[in-house]
């Protein structure tokens, strides 16, 4: 379902948790939206209660909940992308692939959030599976980081050391079903890539395309994540390629990380407007 709204605008729809201290989540899948041209529209999957210091608590809405947000917005206004963060739950997970499903949403960006900076769980263990099998199909780009790659996977995080490890795991990953995986190379040992941020995107029956940015030396970058899922969701809805959408994506992000604030006393946010004051990398 293909849709502009009145004034012409892409629609973007994304589907994940709340972060109360707004720098991830749907409140940084907004921001990045609106920052791209593109308006975006919600449906909250959970309330988590969080700051710069980490998550103290995590509240799931029920299925009734988050498919009734979503039969609102896709049935009357559509999508042009759709982008799903955290969904915590197996019977989350089952009721958003069902209404994307059942409203042919296309393309779809798979960010598997599974734990927070600060180590805690965001994705159920039992619903690992559950996503691999019901929204993978329906992806047409997951965006693992290192440890949740390593996590689908089975295996150890440190199985993943360098550029090949990641072209590898994306191959693995694209076995359930989706067109493509970006794996996402912040994790990387510092040494790996020679002070660079690579990314990579697996395609099936194509060479695997490298995103190279450099790597920035600060801990501020909660909501990267988030940030950059939703920035290809966007880039998408407005009609850019994959590659494009992934490419543009990676330097939004960096420009947003090199401008990053502490925002407590903790880990601090991304700033979003920053791609149009910092140069964003290459």
């Amino acid at each position: 379902m293909k849709r502009q709204s009145q004034r012409g605008y892409p629609l973007a729809l994304t589907v994940a948790g709340s972060d109360s201290g707004g720098g991830a989540g749907i409140q940084a899948d907004l921001k990045t939206m609106q920052e791209l041209g593109v308006f975006g529209t919600s449906a909250l999957t959970a309330v988590t209660a969080q700051n710069s210091m980490g998550v103290h608590g995590v509240f799931p809405l029920a299925v009734e909940a988050v498919a009734a947000q979503m039969d609102s917005v896709l049935a009357d206004m559509g999508a042009d992308a759709v982008k799903t963060g955290m969904l915590f739950a197996p019977d989350i997970i089952r009721v958003v692939s069902e209404k994307l499903g059942q409203y042919g949403s296309k393309p779809v960006t798979v960010d598997p959030v599974m734990i927070a900076k600060g180590g805690a769980p965001l994705l159920q263990e039992e619903a690992v599976e559950t996503m691999k099998v019901y929204l993978f199909p329906l992806a047409e780009v997951v965006t693992p980081n290192i440890p949740e790659a390593c996590a689908l996977l089975g295996l150890q995080e440190e199985d993943i050391r360098s550029e090949a490890d990641m072209v590898e795991a994306g191959r693995a990953l694209l076995r359930y079903g989706s067109r493509a995986v970006l794996i996402k190379g912040g994790h990387l040992p510092a040494g790996a890539a020679a002070g660079e941020c690579v990314d990579v995107l697996v395609t099936g029956g194509e060479e695997p395309l490298m995103f190279r940015t450099p790597r920035l030396p600060t801990k501020h970058t909660h909501g990267t994540g988030c940030t950059l899922s939703s920035a290809i969701a966007a880039m998408r809805a407005r009609g850019e390629s994959l590659p494009d959408a992934v490419r543009g994506a990676k330097h939004f992000v960096t420009a947003a990380i090199a401008a990053a604030v502490p925002t407590g006393q903790g880990i601090g946010s991304l700033w979003h407007a920053a791609h149009r004051e910092v140069p964003a990398g290459r």
